[in-house]
């Protein structure tokens, strides 16, 4: 089993902790904060909460966690070892000069430092070559980006094994081979902070305005395209260097506090261009803008889920524009199956064939009935009272594909509405085009005890009025359906 120490038990080192443990690491942790077991534990349940959810396949056998009294108990055996503790140089040197005291001499040992360069924290080192920078992101068991810098002084094949564990637990080691005070991402991040300090400063944004900004805007382009990807596609055809001639002259405007920048010289955008060619040259500016929407609503809809950020705003535009019926009581021709959605079939929702995926015809089905329970009176205020529908048995029809941007609808009808059963039928259209039939049986249950009750009596008498309206409706075709051959 591989083994790795963790020195400092923080939320930074706790993060370490739980990515390695969740890779199938086994985990020691000398911290001498007496909370630390209570602390690494916390994060420990929002990784496995979290981290598992992103992988399609099986996770490796998690590792064991064990907490030391010593460091020199902590590192024995370890081939990797992180330190975590305060960024302070004095202590970080008096760290090391104890690991190296004890731990393996091949072990690699990785600073979390945000700020110090390899070159510093090597300086009073036993063994110089061991010492790397590893610097992470909060929360480490979810952001995959590892800046690794290192000097002369660290061996080839040691940076090579490095990258090797870095990628084996999940992560994306950044090589910087230039050291320079706080690396590259953070440097990005006090240029941005510098200006926002300045901005608020000045009266003109607030805290708030400044991450709206942020998050509605710029923050979601560069989470899946990073900085120079977008803007070569601001380039329009002509990439990159067209983008550079026309907003280059902007840099020598007073727009920010930050104007010591660089000449734009023709081999510095020479180089530029080249290097967003070999980055991204091989689409074209059209492939990437459908590469760049189909990322951003993937983004955007996991926000919207979340309710948070710029999905928060999505939901409250479906609100603004929902122009469905709320309840039964209000619908027009109740004699009728009921339109429970209407809605586009959003890019993330197909498949490797082009169309909609299978497992998003249940999604679809499943707001349908959801639409429908809610008009009948089991909506959010009578699930907070306690009472809901359980979904006990589905069968889904697949009769015509359907693509990304296609307008879907469907109706919904009642087969049965007695006690605690309520009997769906699901059928769903692309305008007169039938695309799949759902049918499901629900059971009310008492959420309390997780068992089949009886409705609420107002619950009740609405199921039992769209029932009785739907009861002379023809049983539709696919109704009781089993699969097998025919």
């Amino acid at each position: 089993m591989k083994t790795a120490t963790i020195i400092g038990g923080g939320v930074i080192g706790g993060g370490w902790a739980a990515r390695f443990l969740l890779m199938g690491w086994d985990v020691r942790v000398f911290d001498p904060d007496p909370e630390a077991s209570r602390k690494i534990s916390e994060v420990l349940d929002n990784a496995r909460a979290s981290l598992p959810g992103l992988s399609e396949v099986a996770m490796p056998v998690e590792g064991a966690l064990t907490f030391h009294d010593t460091m020199s108990e902590a590192v024995a055996g370890a081939s990797w070892i992180q330190e975590s503790v305060p960024e302070r140089l004095e202590l970080k040197r008096k760290v090391y000069q104890t690991l190296q005291e004890h731990c393996d001499p091949d072990a690699i040992i990785g600073s979390s430092t945000s700020g110090f360069k390899p070159s510093e924290l090597q300086g009073c080192a036993t063994r110089p070559g061991q010492i790397v920078v590893t610097h992470p992101f909060n929360p480490v068991y979810l952001l995959p980006l590892i800046e690794l810098v290192t000097t002369e002084a660290n061996a080839p094949e040691m940076v090579t094994r490095a990258k090797d564990v870095l990628t084996e637990i999940g992560c994306h080691p950044l090589h910087v081979k230039k050291e320079i005070d706080a690396h590259i991402a953070d440097r990005f991040l006090e240029a941005v902070w510098r200006e926002a300090l300045w901005l608020i400063k000045d009266g003109i944004a607030t805290t708030t305005e400044i991450d709206d900004a942020i998050r509605y805007g710029f923050g979601l382009r560069w989470a899946q395209m990073g900085l120079f990807e977008t803007y070569r596609i601001a380039g329009g055809e002509a990439g990159m260097r067209h983008f550079i001639e026309q907003f280059g002259p902007c840099l020598s405007w007073p727009w920010t506090k930050l104007m010591d920048v660089p000449e734009l010289t023709d081999e510095l955008i020479d180089q530029i261009a080249e290097q967003s060619d070999a980055q991204s040259g091989q689409h074209s500016i059209r492939d990437l803008e459908r590469i760049r929407d189909i990322n951003l609503v993937s983004i955007l809809r996991g926000l919207k889920a979340q309710n948070w950020g710029a999905g928060a705003l999505l939901k409250a535009q479906d609100a603004r524009i929902d122009t469905q019926v709320a309840h039964v009581d209000d619908v027009a021709d109740l004699a009728q199956p009921i339109e429970t959605v209407n809605r586009s079939v959003p890019l993330d929702w197909t498949d490797y064939n082009g169309h909609m995926n299978e497992a998003r015809y249940l999604q679809a089905f499943g707001d349908a009935t959801d639409k429908l329970m809610a008009m009948v009176g089991c909506d959010a205020a009578y699930i907070a009272s306690g009472g809901s529908y359980f979904t006990a048995e589905t069968h889904i029809r697949h009769i015509d594909e359907v693509h990304a941007g296609h307008s879907i609808r469907i109706t919904t009808q009642v087969l049965t509405g007695q006690g605690k059963k309520l009997h769906l039928f699901h059928t769903m259209y692309e305008g007169d085009r039938l695309l799949a039939t759902g049918e499901h049986m629900l059971i009310h249950v008492g959420l309390e005890t997780r068992r089949a009750s009886e409705p609420g009596p107002k619950v009740a008498a609405s199921v039992a009025k769209v029932a009785a309206a739907h009861a002379e409706l023809p049983r539709p075709d696919g109704a009781g359906a089993a699969v097998g051959v025919r």
